[in-house]
């Protein structure tokens, strides 16, 4: 691309690293909890940016599905990590009781489902004949061996790499997806995360072992077999499961999972992940967002966003109504012309002021229009030149753009 004459084909535009320890694990409440082979809610949707993992034909995701067409071998994993049809009860069932043998424990007295997360953990405190919590000698013992076993055979370059080449690929944007969801329980349940009532939701939550969302792990691990094998059957079929003593409580998967190229939650008409009972986020761009925000997004106006107190919700406007549109429908004004281009600014109240580069490409589209770019630059970029050349990264005095020919 080029702007008036600049040649702009080069111009561009969160997870911990686990390689070296281990995982962390981690909607109306009414009827949160549903007996034992129940019929579950209908299955949903998954939105992975631009393309639809639940098919392009619209289908959800199915999450028995072994066919990996992906280019690093870990698509049936992802696949699972992102399933929003309904679980398979009687698989799960079979791989909790499973588990529990593995681990050298009698089969838990019944299994409870719960429509969602929240659900489960409010379920869980009016259990008070549950018993103690199992998920060290289901989970985390048998990890931690396994862990230490690929260490010492392969030493901690070759585990790294290991990681790096199975789990590591996937736990990024699934601990992301898992730190929300224990985010969101704690301010349904506790309103906030802090005090005495988040910290005995939080516990509880860290007693979960995260089903569909251990696939990371789960990839790393697998081929060993044992106590993985049962673990894998219940990441395939449910969401969320807390082992006790006594009971085990499994959490439906959600219906609906929205989220951008970055793997981060992302949706702007409605909530960004849904699970059959009600519970929900809503999201854009991986930023937080209240539901009724949503709404207004739809009908915003310049001026609507420039009354907005709150810096990052304004700054969740400005990307929905889109920057380039904003400049031209407010009162920016062209601070600076020259033969690269335009370069507008506006300021913005409790923020950094928005300032951008108009560019027009001089390669014709198909139809033979030329279209227009807007590239945001620095607060302190004050020739529309040294914008552009900053997003090249070099300095406006070395930067010689292609002149059209």
């Amino acid at each position: 691309m080029r702007g008036n004459g600049t040649d702009m084909g080069g111009a561009d535009m969160g997870g911990a690293d686990m390689s070296g320890a281990g995982m962390d694990n981690g909607a109306d409440g009414s009827g949160a909890a549903d007996a034992a082979g129940t019929d579950p809610a209908n299955g949903g949707s998954v939105n992975d940016g631009s393309v639809n993992v639940m098919s392009a034909e619209g289908d959800s995701v199915d999450a028995t599905s072994t066919d990996d067409g992906s280019v690093d071998g870990l698509g049936t994993w992802r696949t699972w990590t992102r399933a929003t049809v309904p679980a398979d009860r009687a698989a799960a069932e079979a791989g909790v009781r499973a588990a529990y043998r593995a681990a050298g424990l009698p089969e838990p007295e019944r299994i409870v489902w719960a429509g969602s997360p929240r659900a489960a953990v409010s379920l869980i405190r009016e259990l008070p004949d549950r018993g103690a919590c199992v998920r060290d000698a289901i989970r985390d013992a048998p990890w931690a061996a396994e862990r230490a076993r690929l260490h010492a055979e392969l030493g901690a370059g070759g585990w790294s790499e290991h990681w790096a080449a199975t789990g590591g690929r996937l736990w990024e944007s699934t601990q992301a997806l898992v730190d929300r969801i224990r985010t969101g329980v704690l301010e349904e349940l506790a309103g906030g995360t802090t005090g005495e009532e988040a910290t005995a939701v939080r516990l509880l939550l860290l007693e979960a072992v995260l089903g569909q969302h251990d696939a990371p792990w789960l990839a790393a691990f697998a081929p060993a077999g044992g106590p993985f094998e049962a673990l894998t059957e219940v990441c395939r079929s449910a969401g969320w499961w807390w082992p006790y003593a006594r009971v085990a409580v499994v959490s439906e998967r959600p219906v609906a999972l929205h989220q951008d190229e970055a793997g981060r939650l992302d949706n702007g008409e409605g909530p960004a992940l849904a699970y059959p009972d009600g519970f929900a986020l809503h999201a854009w761009r991986g930023m937080p967002v209240p539901a009724d925000f949503l709404t207004e997004l739809a009908t915003l106006t310049p001026v609507r966003i420039h009354k907005e107190e709150n810096a990052e919700l304004r700054r969740v406007m400005l990307e929905y109504y889109g920057y380039d549109r904003y400049l031209k429908d407010s009162d920016a004004k062209p601070l600076h012309r020259d033969e690269t281009g335009t370069l507008w600014r506006i300021d913005l109240v409790g923020d950094e002021p928005l300032v951008m580069v108009e560019v027009l490409n001089s390669t014709p589209e198909p139809d033979g229009t030329h279209r227009t770019y807007w590239l945001r630059v620095p607060p302190r970029t004050r020739t529309a030149k040294e914008g552009v050349a900053w997003t090249f990264g070099v300095e406006a005095e070395v930067y010689a753009p292609s002149q059209q020919t």
